[in-house]
């Protein structure tokens, strides 16, 4: 893109924000916009097209702080002038069209109808900067000329997949959707819910001999009725009766992989207690994590006649025990 591209578009209007937009206001516009104009979106349409590539380019530049602060210093120092190439390179757009020599002659001290009618620009002598070495910092070139760049590398482009939360703690390749191209991403077995994947080189293409920019994959993970992730281990919470809990008892609990464990509970367990089950969690490239079985003693809703003089029975033979004497003394501290 040369300076002649800055001066002739408006990249904030092709966005729709304001000059002064910060740098998420300006991401929101385009990611707003490049979801409407998608070729995917709009199949055989040119104009979306090419408002697509359009949306594209304001945002290479706006998005990236130096070239907006460069974009924003040559369109005020031209004060909106349109540039257009006449013979010997002055301006010939009309009346109130300023001409490159016109601009740049009043900005070095000469106007076009000065003495020899342009101004000579010195080509950097000794300990002098040159017309071009100074034009070509302000349009991001190194000693190139008016406009000269160097190759731009690609954009960041981001993207959202979900998986259910199975797929997430086992792992999956995913293919994506990028701008007209399919892209196949790896998903690694334990990812977390709001993770971001970072795909090296699989974002826009960059100018030839430049690099590709990156794509930045945000997982969003679906909750699992059961199980719940904690690092690479499995959390779930397993209902217990009251005399299991009590008399202790050897339970199946369900595994990830549609499998059962045996699991031993402690005569004594109380509810909130968590067993730990060693290698019965998720394998990641750390290794493999554990069970986490946490205890849940149930309370019945309902007792019949049997078991309600039961629990009476329970009651009488264990009424010297105080089971909220150390919440008592807690307090009292």
């Amino acid at each position: 893109m040369t300076g002649q591209d800055w001066l002739e578009k408006d990249f904030y209007a092709v966005l729709g924000v304001p000059k002064d937009a910060d740098a998420a206001a300006i991401k929101k516009a385009y990611r707003k916009l490049a979801r409407q104009l998608h070729p995917d979106q709009n199949p055989g349409d040119a104009a979306a097209e090419a408002r697509f590539k359009d949306i594209g380019e304001a945002y290479a530049v706006l998005s990236d702080t130096e070239q907006r602060q460069q974009y924003d210093q040559l369109r005020a120092m031209a004060g909106g002038a349109r540039f257009t190439a006449g013979a010997g390179g002055r301006g010939a757009g009309g009346p109130g069209a300023a001409g490159f020599d016109d601009l740049f002659g009043n900005m070095f001290g000469a106007g076009a109808n000065g003495p020899a009618g342009r101004v000579r620009y010195s080509t950097g002598g000794a300990g002098g900067a040159g017309f071009e070495d100074i034009l070509g910092g302000l349009f991001g070139g190194a000693g190139g000329g008016f406009g000269a760049r160097g190759p731009q590398p690609g954009v960041e482009l981001t993207a959202t997949t979900r998986l259910p939360f199975r797929t997430a703690a086992e792992g999956a390749t995913v293919s994506l959707g990028v701008e007209g191209r399919t892209v196949n991403a790896r998903i690694p077995a334990g990812v977390r819910d709001g993770q971001k994947i970072r795909l090296r080189g699989k974002g826009r293409p960059g100018d030839p001999g430049a690099p590709d920019g990156d794509l930045v994959i945000t997982v969003q993970v679906d909750p699992h009725p059961v199980f719940s992730l904690e690092g690479d281990n499995l959390r779930l919470t397993v209902p217990v009766a009251f005399d299991e809990a009590a008399l202790g008892a050897t339970i199946e609990v369900p595994t990830l992989d549609g499998s059962t464990v045996r699991v031993k509970i402690p005569a004594g367990t109380p509810s909130g207690r968590t067993l730990r089950v060693k290698g019965r969690g998720i394998t990641t490239s750390r290794g493999t994590g554990d069970l986490l079985v946490t205890v849940q003693v149930v309370v019945p809703q309902k007792l019949s006649a049997a078991a309600r003089e039961a629990v009476q029975a329970f009651g009488i033979a264990t009424s010297g025990e105080d089971v909220r004497a150390d919440l008592m003394a807690e307090a009292r501290r």
